[in-house]
Formats: structure tokens, C-alpha cells, sequence
């Protein structure tokens, strides 16, 4: 794989990059203050200084591949426009791939010009992966840099297609993602402590089966942990739960003293804050056997908020998690998921003077990644 950060002592004026990002932040959370634009940001500007053109690509929601219509048009990537302009300090000219006479404009442009398309979702070509579709992309440029890693779980046009057509880089951003995930994975120091939260367990079954033999402990909150609690039998009122994923639970509740050490590997929450009959959060107790534990880790990895953080009563063990981890200076530790980091958004200021702490872009990439999965998108690179 090669990566972009090999030209940097290059002059790349006469050239054009083709620039997967992804500016589908989380619902409720700033587009200006998601780590997804920022580190887009970032490439758009370490390419512009060296002179490169910029064609940048990314989509939005899903407005099942049709063109914007007063029913989708919230989708259309137009508004980045002036918030690029913002952070950039430059016009950014937004296009419909179907424009007419597109690769000449872009090829007769100053250097370092900024070129916006619309959402990629809108046409069909994107999801189904089309080579021509890819094609008529690669056209507009001399080179592509995938750094989209939040996307690089999808099997699309824009991240696997086009790398047939094109030089193919993958990007500063995605390179980060690489190398911070890897180390936890292969290179962490014990213990190692995973907290997981959010309302499916199946979304990361695959991350606790890859990490059951190296983790010493799984800090269970939110939904998913209402189905450990079912499988010993406690009653869980009318919270929410995978019946099918019951089963697994009690699983791998009946193999937690199988580490040699005699240690329960699985942490469920001993109390609990409930409306309508609803576990919506963990209580003071659990918060505080929590937090001693990430407070001993040497390497935490952090997915999924664990309570329903959107009600401010409710988002006091996320905050709790969230401050324990900002006690511990010692600790290897990766943040990662939409809803983590808009549900932690207030700590944005402290995260970002800690050097130990890594935030992820990605949910699902991130999942799958660590899950042990081949991402298309980075495949696609090699």
C-alpha cells in the first residue's frame, strides 16, 4: 500500500487528486467539529500546499440513488461549500458530475483549486460499485487518495472501482487509523480494558470474539448489556434487547473464568437509572467500578456511549467513562463511533491536548476493522 504522505516532498502543481472523504457526520453533531471534516480539511491542505488540485468526493445519508428532489435535497453536499471556504480561506466550486464539459474546467483551473461534487449517493453508479461509473470519476484526475476510512467498510465506486483506473494513495487520516488500531491490536500493554455500549450487541460480536483472548476486561453498558442481564435471568422491564443475541450472551457470560487467572472478563452494570420501566443508563456504583478499572488499564478502547447520552440525565456513565479515561495519562486509548464522539463532544478541548488518546473516525470501520475484517476500501489500495 502506498501511502500519500511519500510525496510530501514533492511538487504536485500539475496535478489533480481525486479525494475520498466522508462528511456523513452523526445527526446532532457540528459538521465543523467532527473529526471526519477536520482530518478532511487537513488533506485538502496538504495537498494544496504542494500546489495540487483538489477534486473532493464524499457522500451523505441515503437518498437511494436519485438525484436531489424536495424530499432529499437536505442530502446535497452544496451547504459544504461555505464551510470549506471557512477553513480553507478559498472558493470551493461545486459541481454535478454530469456537468458539462467538467474535465476541461478542472484541467484549465489554477493550481490548488478546490472542486466539490455533489453527493456520490444520488447517482446509482456509487453503491453498486461500477467500474464506469468509477471510470467517468478517475477521469477528472492523475491520482486518488482514499482517506475516508469511516467508509472503507463499503464496497463502492469511489472506494474499491476506482483504484483500477488511477495511481492509488491512501491518505494521512486513513494511515493514522491503520497504524493506532494495529497497535491495539498486536502491540497493546495489559490490561486491556474494552468498554462497549450502544444499543446492538451484534454490531460487535465480531470485535468480542477477536478481542475475547487478549482483553482482561469487557465493560458492558446502554442496550447491550440488558442482554447479558437477560441471559442470567434478571429482569430487564420493557428495555431494549436482541432476542436472538441472548444466546450468545450467556455464552460468553459461562466462559468468563476460562483466562487462567480466575478474573470475570465481562463487567455488567450492578445499578441503574430507569424511566418507564426502561434501563436508560448505569448508576452511581457501577459508574465508580468503572472507573477503577479504566483507571488501572494500560491500553482502553472505547465504543459505543453507555446510556441514552441525547437526555442530559441520562448521559451521566458516559460522562463518567469519559472522565475516568482523562484521569488515566498512562493508557493507550482509542475513542471511536459516531455516537461516542458526539456524545462526548464537550470533552473535544481536553481529548485534543492528550496525546495518549486516539479518536477514531470510524463506527462500523472501525468495528469491522478491529473485528479482524479485509475493509474493501483498504484492500482496494493493495
Amino acid at each position: 500500500m502506498k501511502f500519500l504522505n511519500s510525496l510530501k516532498s514533492k511538487n504536485l502543481s500539475d496535478k489533480t487528486c481525486i479525494l475520498r472523504v466522508d462528511f456523513n457526520v452523526e445527526e446532532g453533531e457540528l459538521i465543523e467539529k467532527s473529526p471526519r471534516f477536520i482530518s478532511a480539511v487537513n488533506t485538502i491542505k496538504f495537498l494544496n500546499n504542494r500546489g495540487t488540485k483538489v477534486v473532493v468526493l464524499s457522500h451523505r445519508g441515503r437518498p437511494n440513488n436519485q438525484q436531489p428532489t424536495t424530499n432529499n435535497r437536505q442530502l446535497s453536499l452544496r451547504p459544504f461549500i461555505h464551510i470549506l471556504y471557512k477553513h480553507l480561506k478559498k472558493p470551493v466550486y461545486f459541481t454535478d458530475l454530469d456537468e458539462k464539459n467538467l474535465r476541461e474546467k478542472i484541467k484549465n483551473s489554477k493550481p490548488e483549486s478546490i472542486f466539490l461534487l455533489e453527493n456520490l449517493r444520488f447517482y446509482p453508479g456509487e453503491d453498486k460499485n461500477d467500474k464506469n461509473f468509477a471510470k467517468k470519476i478517475a477521469r477528472l484526475g492523475d491520482f486518488y487518495v482514499n482517506d475516508a476510512f469511516a467508509f472503507s467498510h463499503r464496497k463502492t465506486a469511489s472506494m474499491a472501482a476506482i483504484t483500477n483506473f488511477l495511481p492509488s494513495y491512501a491518505g494521512p487520516t486513513l494511515e493514522k487509523e491503520i497504524k493506532h488500531l494495529n497497535a491495539a491490536f498486536k502491540q497493546h500493554k495489559k490490561p486491556l480494558v474494552l468498554v462497549l455500549g450502544g444499543v446492538k450487541i451484534s454490531t460487535k460480536m465480531g470485535l468480542i470474539k477477536n478481542f475475547w483472548n487478549r482483553a482482561d476486561y469487557f465493560l458492558i453498558g446502554s442496550a447491550m448489556a440488558d442482554n447479558f442481564l437477560l441471559a442470567q435471568g434478571l429482569p430487564i422491564g420493557d428495555s431494549v434487547y436482541e432476542k436472538e443475541m441472548v444466546p450468545f450472551a450467556k455464552k460468553l457470560l459461562n466462559s468468563t473464568h476460562s483466562t487462567g487467572s480466575g478474573r470475570v472478563k465481562i463487567i455488567l452494570p450492578i445499578d441503574f437509572a430507569i424511566q418507564n420501566k426502561k434501563i436508560l443508563d448505569i448508576g452511581e456504583k457501577t459508574e465508580k467500578q468503572f472507573s477503577e478499572i479504566i483507571k488501572k488499564a494500560k491500553t482502553i478502547i472505547w465504543n459505543g456511549p453507555i446510556g441514552q447520552y441525547e437526555i442530559p440525565k441520562f448521559a451521566k456513565g458516559t460522562y463518567a467513562v469519559m472522565e475516568a479515561i482523562l484521569k488515566n495519562k498512562n493508557a493507550k486509548i482509542i475513542i471511536g463511533g459516531g455516537e461516542t464522539t458526539a456524545a462526548i463532544s464537550k470533552y473535544r478541548s481536553a481529548v485534543s491536548k492528550r496525546k495518549n488518546v486516539f479518536v477514531s473516525t470510524g463506527g462500523g470501520a472501525m468495528l469491522e476493522y478491529l473485528s479482524g475484517k479485509k475493509l474493501p476500501g483498504i484492500e482496494a489500495l493493495k
